[in-house]
């Protein structure tokens, strides 16, 4: 008797953390639990709640963010937007008639893991070159440029800037595959959820010339042949963005 062969639907994935308590999220707001207009509870109350991390919670609220159904206001706190329940009712229909699910955006926080193992190497492979790169230092002085973070212009001069500058020293290896993997985690760092928690995390124009003056060092250091500080910059850099978009 030939056993029975189980398949796995062409739309199934499974869901990230940051899903899942968002998903919490909108059934409390479908049950009524948490009301219109009404604050939610803090990141490390749903942090408890949900038996999460904050750092799940955070990325949960950026993305309820994007999809209209909450607002944040700097120390004041996250509030049900008015007009959720209407969000969802409609969104449940548009899910009816797609009958799939969504492609969500990668978890922030684990495409900062991930470029923390991959990018010191990138550095360190780098420096083996010994190069300028005239697009590297292009980027580095669009970044100089950046005086107001809160002009949506200049944010978004930031966020390609700070993008392109990291993929540009895979470039500078002239290695292939790392240039491929590279473009990849370009395009996670492209995602509205990594925009919204990066430019909830990162206001502060201090903030800003710290960052620029990291990427210049990690250049330096690269063109210098330092394949030990190149290594040790971008480490450093991605701990300090991770502690910025996802404190603990």
């Amino acid at each position: 008797m030939a056993s029975a062969r189980f398949e796995f639907p062409n739309d199934f994935r499974p869901l990230q953390i940051y899903e899942q308590v968002s998903e919490k999220i909108r059934a409390e707001i479908r049950a009524g639990r948490f009301l219109p207009e009404a604050r939610l509870p803090s990141e490390r109350e749903l942090a408890s709640l949900f038996s999460v991390g904050r750092p799940a919670v955070r990325e949960a609220i950026g993305a309820l963010q994007n999809e209209g159904l909450v607002i944040t206001k700097r120390n004041s706190g996250t509030y049900v937007a008015r007009n959720a329940p209407e969000i969802l009712a409609k969104a449940g229909e548009r899910s009816d008639e797609a009958g799939s699910l969504a492609q969500a955006d990668y978890s922030p926080l684990a495409t900062l893991d991930v470029r923390l193992i991959l990018e010191p190497a990138i550095a360190r492979r780098a420096a083996t070159k010994k190069k300028r790169d005239p697009l590297a230092e292009h980027y580095l002085e669009l970044m100089d440029t950046l005086t107001d973070v809160a002009d949506a212009e200049q944010r978004t001069l930031w966020n390609n800037t700070d993008r392109l500058f990291h993929r540009q020293l895979a470039a500078m290896t002239g290695d292939v595959l790392l240039m491929k993997l590279a473009d990849e985690i370009a395009d996670t760092m492209d995602q509205s959820l990594w925009k919204r928690l990066k430019d909830e995390g990162i206001y502060d124009p201090a903030r800003i010339r710290l960052y620029v003056a990291e990427h210049r060092l990690i250049y330096e250091a690269i063109v210098s042949g330092d394949a030990d500080a190149a290594a040790f910059y971008v480490e450093q850099h991605l701990l300090r963005v991770k502690r910025d978009i996802a404190p603990n």
